[in-house]
């Protein structure tokens, strides 16, 4: 998946986890409702003034908005998994608790 789309799927995300609707976000940014929608659908990139706007009206960081490493491709997400339980493999354990709960 493209930036432009996980950027768009992220404030999506952070704007539901927020309560709002794809309107109030933009009455609140002071942008058309089709500009959000067209963000979060991956079409347009917001401009730079336009993310400070979200970012703010979100309450969050500049950062969180790029989080979004876990909408990657499984493949990817996997292999990410496994880097980091390389890396600590006393984590094990747990990592395997979690994925069980998850799974049953």
């Amino acid at each position: 998946m493209d930036n432009k789309k996980l950027l768009g799927k992220r404030i999506k995300e952070l704007r539901k986890k927020k309560g709002l609707t794809q309107e109030k976000l933009a009455e609140l940014v002071e942008l058309e409702p089709a500009s959000i929608c067209n963000i979060e659908n991956g079409y347009n990139y917001p401009s730079f003034q336009n993310l400070e706007k979200i970012i703010s009206v979100l309450n969050i960081s500049f950062i969180d908005v790029f989080k979004f490493a876990h909408h990657n491709d499984r493949r990817d997400l996997v292999a990410e998994i496994n880097s980091m339980l390389e890396n600590s493999p006393e984590k094990i354990p747990d990592a395997y608790k979690i994925v069980k709960a998850l799974t049953d």
